[in-house]
């Protein structure tokens, strides 16, 4: 008879060990949920700023070709000399990143890889 008593005993005091761990690895799932939010919409939020940055840097760039097509259009007194000046010099931009197309991938790469595990 004693054994059994010795065997709940046990248990018991055992019990409150078991119900630690429990808890220790509830709150160690709700940390890790947490952490895993945390980077995810810290990654998404970088995401959406550098996608509107890039949007308002192109607008920009739009506006001031137009501003100096129309300039260069003044200085040569025809509109198709002066947007055709402009569209040339692009294509020359082109032909020059096309290039030097890997001295131009490797600097984007290095900053994507950075901005993921930042």
């Amino acid at each position: 008879m004693e054994e059994k008593s010795t065997t709940t005993e046990e248990q018991q005091q055992h019990r409150p060990i078991l119900d630690q761990v429990k808890e220790y690895l509830e709150t160690y799932f709700k940390l890790a949920k947490l952490r895993a939010i945390e980077q995810g919409t810290s990654i998404t939020a970088g995401i959406v700023t550098d996608i509107l940055i890039v949007l308002v840097v192109c607008i920009v760039f739009l506006f001031a070709s137009i501003a100096l097509a129309l300039f260069m259009a003044e200085v040569f007194d025809s509109f198709w000399k002066g947007f055709g000046t402009v569209a040339l010099f692009y294509l020359v931009v082109v032909f020059i990143i096309v290039a030097f197309r890997k001295n131009v991938e490797k600097p984007i790469v290095n900053f994507l890889i950075r901005k993921l595990f930042k």
